[in-house]
């Protein structure tokens, strides 16, 4: 199942159901337990309606059961002989004794069927009568039965209710409420619920279709203009954004703003290759050209011109490389290095240099980072490099603290670098100087790597107008922790 509107719509939907039939059975549930309490307070008040009756030596044949076909009765005594059911009761489960026929009972006897001459043999030597029987106060004991009346057989709530006669005979009178209409309201709501609960999760399905529909045809319109973009190739174009302002505006946004800095980073690419290809033609002619009039007049071959023109080309290569790395996300390394120490390094291997180098680094002071110890130098190195090209008379390096990280800034006397141009210099193959040899001025990439390692450190690299007049360029590294 592959499609969004087709899943969000079936797990709605699910979730709808599971809702709407947990929420049916608790009904139900609550519904039962309502009717049948109402059904065993019906058999209680009949059960001790009779008891009370009982109580006051009321015969079996006078006993008041107007309702007997809603309330069947039975009569059992103290042995679970059953001395007296309701008219018309066939059948019977549930009570204590399952039996419909009265058995004579001598010991109720007496006090069921009285004779009336014999009453004032029941009086006392006073004259006066014995006391009256009681009915039991303790709450009933109530089950699930069946019954059978006049041929009518039905589900029960018996609810037993204990008497005690004048004459001290206790009796159980079970008396039953009806579950018809529980049963029948049950079966109702149900039907109700069962017919119901269909249409309201086709209702709810449709209606998650629509919206979710709705809700992702901006995601479709993205797509397309994506897959148009994978086609053609054109990183130029851009994804349509909604004027909601949802996470599906917020995916055409984010969409639209890789595609511009892939189209930058595409760009980029092709004039890294195009420049890279025009640097390395220069030295590549030079060179053929030379080895080709070697060929042909040995004695006119400029070996000093050809070997600098190799050196050119291994020095071009080994930065394009390490763009390249850089460019691939390759992490710095985490040695421990002491900056004042490189520095002074660097600067000893530079005896040949147009201009000396003034180091200004605090004796005794300790100025570590972490980092590569070769990528470090080489910035330091392409500093030096691009001071001397530009430098009159003063090329000078300090290493100072500068907050929770190390400065390092090399400053010339040249002429510096105009405002608007200190961002621009940074681009790979960019030089300010047009006129200036390539020779003199090298392939426009010291800068670039220079600030793509100290990014790669965690650090910066800027440029300023140096008290001198010149350029000072600040290399910013964070301390080692």
């Amino acid at each position: 199942m592959r499609s969004v509107r087709a899943r969000a719509a079936i797990g709605a939907t699910l979730v709808v159901a599971v809702a709407l039939v947990a929420a049916g059975l608790a009904v139900l549930l609550v519904l039962r337990d309502n009717l049948i309490g109402q059904a065993d307070l019906q058999a209680e008040v009949a059960a001790r309606e009779v008891a009370g009756q009982l109580a006051l030596d009321t015969r079996f044949e006078d006993l008041d059961l107007d309702d007997a076909e809603d309330h069947p009765v039975q009569v059992t005594d103290e042995e679970g002989r059953v001395v007296f059911v309701s008219q018309g009761l066939q059948a019977v489960s549930g009570t204590r004794s399952p039996g419909v026929s009265p058995v004579p009972s001598a010991s109720v006897g007496a006090t069921a069927s009285p004779d009336d001459d014999d009453d004032d043999d029941d009086d006392g030597d006073d004259g006066r009568r014995p006391a009256r029987g009681e009915v039991s106060s303790d709450d009933p004991d109530l089950s699930d039965g069946t019954a059978t009346v006049d041929g009518k057989h039905a589900d029960y709530r018996f609810a037993a209710v204990e008497a005690t006669t004048s004459a001290g005979i206790t009796l159980t009178v079970h008396a039953g409420a009806p579950l018809a209409p529980e049963q029948e309201a049950v079966d109702t709501v149900r039907g109700a619920m069962l017919t119901g609960l269909p249409v309201l999760l086709a209702v709810v399905a449709g209606v998650t279709w629509l919206v979710t529909r709705r809700a992702l045809r901006p995601v479709e319109g993205i797509r397309r203009e994506m897959a148009a973009i994978t086609a053609s190739e054109d990183l130029a174009r851009r994804v349509p954004e909604p004027d909601s302002r949802d996470e599906i505006a917020a995916l055409a946004r984010t969409t639209n703003e890789t595609l511009t800095v892939l189209e930058a980073s595409v760009e980029r690419q092709r004039r890294f290759v195009a420049d890279a290809s025009h640097e390395l033609r220069s030295p590549i002619a030079s060179l053929r050209t030379q080895l080709e009039v070697a060929e042909a007049h040995p004695e006119l071959l400029d070996l000093p011109g050809a070997v600098a023109d190799t050196v050119r080309l291994q020095v071009l290569a080994a930065d394009l490389l390490l763009l390249a790395r850089l460019d691939a996300g390759e992490r710095p390394g985490t040695a421990r290095l002491e900056v004042g120490a490189l520095v002074r390094e660097e600067v000893s291997q530079r005896a040949a240099d147009r201009i000396p180098v003034t180091v200004e680094v605090t004796e005794g002071a300790a100025y570590e980072v972490n980092g590569s110890r070769g990528q470090v130098a080489r910035v330091v190195g392409n500093l030096l490099d691009n001071a001397q090209r530009h430098a009159e008379g003063l090329v000078a390096v300090s290493v100072a603290a500068d907050g929770r990280g190390v400065r390092v800034e090399v400053r010339d006397d040249g002429a510096g670098v105009p405002q608007d141009e200190r961002e621009r210099i940074f681009e790979r193959f960019v030089r300010l100087d047009d006129a200036r040899s390539r020779d003199d001025g090298g392939a426009g990439l010291g800068l670039a790597i220079a600030r793509d390692v100290a990014a790669r450190h965690g650090g910066t690299l800027t440029v300023h107008r140096a008290p001198e007049g010149g350029a000072a360029f600040r290399l910013w590294l964070p301390r080692a922790a």
